[in-house]
């Protein structure tokens, strides 16, 4: 059994377990997310980060979700693995470029919130209309390093996310990758309220970053909110989505905490309990 040092950071709800992987300590990876993630026999979380070295910006993210899966991107995991390379002083400076599957992307600290650099992936599709088994959704389509299928609904307290959002994220016109859903309700031109069923974790998440970037950015198109623009998340946090009119910079900027620190036992293959 051996034991490997962890950081519990949160970004706006999105928890994730953190760990230095710059001298390869975890190698199965997408096995270890399981494990770890886990909330009962693990430490628990939406999903792992690794922060590995890369010869291009100041460090690589990788982000695995509690499925295994490795995702593109991740708008909150790239806020919390900026704050743990600044805190672990792993890179001691306030502004920092990261590499992703996204590509490379910069981010800054201020204060007591980071603020991170989105994309927007191929082309956004609107007014899209999926037909489930009993109703039809119309819904929006963008990729801001995840896919996403954004809907405007009236009261996101009403609406069945976990069924709804299931049979949306595997429908048909999604595959083979699949998509998050974002519901959303503009509630002025500056604010809006969000809730999003995430892939990988296949489940409600309290926030999901790049769900309110893609959130924003269509309920702007949509001429629905001007930016920058205030995301109420799930948990209540509010994360604060900004963007030039060709969304040529996109930024994501909220509170960032670490929860604890620990160690994780990890069994061995060929290790009896």
């Amino acid at each position: 059994m051996r034991k490997i040092k962890f950081s519990k950071i949160v970004g706006s709800g999105n928890d994730f377990v953190v760990i230095d992987n710059r001298k390869f300590l975890i190698k199965e990876r997408n096995k270890f997310a399981i494990s770890v993630c886990d909330r009962k026999f693990g430490v628990g979380a939406d999903g792992l980060l690794l922060l590995e070295n890369s010869t291009d910006a100041d460090f690589k993210m990788r982000i695995f979700n509690p499925d295994g899966s490795e995702p593109e991107m991740c708008g909150n995991g790239l806020r919390c693995i900026i704050k743990f390379a600044y805190d672990e002083g792993i890179k001691r400076k306030k502004k920092l470029t990261i590499e992703t599957k996204s590509g490379i992307l910069r981010g800054e600290i201020i204060g007591e919130e980071i603020k991170a650099e989105l994309k927007i992936i191929g082309n956004y599709k609107l007014n899209i209309e999926v037909n489930l088994e009993n109703k039809k959704i119309k819904g929006h389509f963008i990729n801001t390093g995840v896919p996403h299928f954004v809907i405007i609904t009236d009261n996101t307290d009403k609406i069945d996310i976990i069924n709804d959002s299931r049979n949306i994220r595997y429908h048909k016109i999604f595959s083979p990758e699949g998509t998050n859903v974002d519901w959303i309700t503009p509630e002025n031109e500056k604010t809006i309220k969000i809730r999003t069923y995430e892939r990988g974790v296949e489940d409600e998440t309290l926030s999901c970053g790049t769900g309110s970037v893609a959130s924003a950015i269509i309920s702007y198109l949509l001429g629905y909110t001007k930016m920058p623009t205030k995301i109420i998340a799930r948990s209540g946090e509010i994360l604060t989505i900004s963007f030039d009119k060709n969304f040529s910079e996109i930024y994501l900027q909220g509170k960032v905490i670490t929860t604890f620190k620990g160690h994780y036992f990890e069994k061995l293959i060929g290790e009896k309990h």
